[in-house]
């Protein structure tokens, strides 16, 4: 069986914070784990893993989040929840007739509201979209690893989604920022059976990197870290 896709992990300065400001983002629960807490997904919501670190923040974030909305109105909402919650507006560049907006979490990660209307992202669910910094190599990769569907693959950039649909895994392709260290956050897979999983994504192109007290650390074909654990 492939493997599972739990969360995508966050470093931030205070887990309990972020947990807390995405659960009432999303309209879930927050799970407190021994190193942060856990705001859980299901089969076709991908779920939020919070680290408190103190590691230092060196470029940008390789990857972010998009939420979706409706209607004028409801995407309105969602920015009011945001703020009330203890987001802020950001400014990442875009361009005063974007529609989208821009916002900062309470661990200074950048995400945004996409405009309604927005056809590729149309059934996905609130959390819409993890978009991410890679090459076309490693979405296909992660499409095997995860046994997902391919649903773009354009002049480099690349989706996938679980067949059940929900949330998206996209990459941009390339040029590809540089790494700089250790990636600020994570996908977090799990296995019914962590070793023979392992091998099976070193065969796709993965580097498995170190042994850990619960799981397995490996990095994808871009390089990117990311764990392994049993079910």
């Amino acid at each position: 069986m492939v493997s599972r896709l739990e969360a995508v992990t966050f470093d931030v300065p205070d887990a309990s914070v972020s947990a807390t400001f995405w659960a009432g983002v999303l309209g879930r629960d927050v799970v407190p784990e021994s190193a942060g807490a856990l705001v859980p997904g299901d089969e076709t919501r991908v779920g939020l893993r919070f680290v408190t670190s103190d590691a230092p923040r060196v470029g940008p974030d390789r990857l972010h989040l998009h939420l979706t909305s409706t209607t004028p109105e409801d995407q309105q909402r969602t920015v009011d929840t945001i703020l009330s919650l203890g987001g802020r507006h950001a400014d990442v560049g875009q361009d005063p007739e974007d529609e989208f907006v821009v916002f900062a979490d309470p661990g200074g990660h950048a995400h945004c509201v996409i405009e309604p209307r927005n056809g590729f992202l149309s059934g996905t669910g609130l959390l819409g979209e993890v978009t991410c910094d890679g090459t076309r190599d490693v979405g296909l990769f992660w499409r095997d690893a995860l046994g997902w569907s391919l649903v773009w693959d354009e002049n480099g950039e690349t989706a996938v989604q679980s067949p059940r649909g929900g949330t998206k895994v996209s990459w941009g392709g390339e040029p590809v920022e540089p790494r700089h260290g250790r990636n600020r956050q994570r996908f977090d897979l799990r296995a019914a059976d962590p070793d023979r999983e392992a091998d099976r994504l070193v065969a796709l192109g993965a580097t498995r990197l170190e042994e850990m007290a619960d799981g397995i650390e490996l990095a994808d074909v871009d390089g990117n870290e990311f764990t392994l654990r049993a079910d």
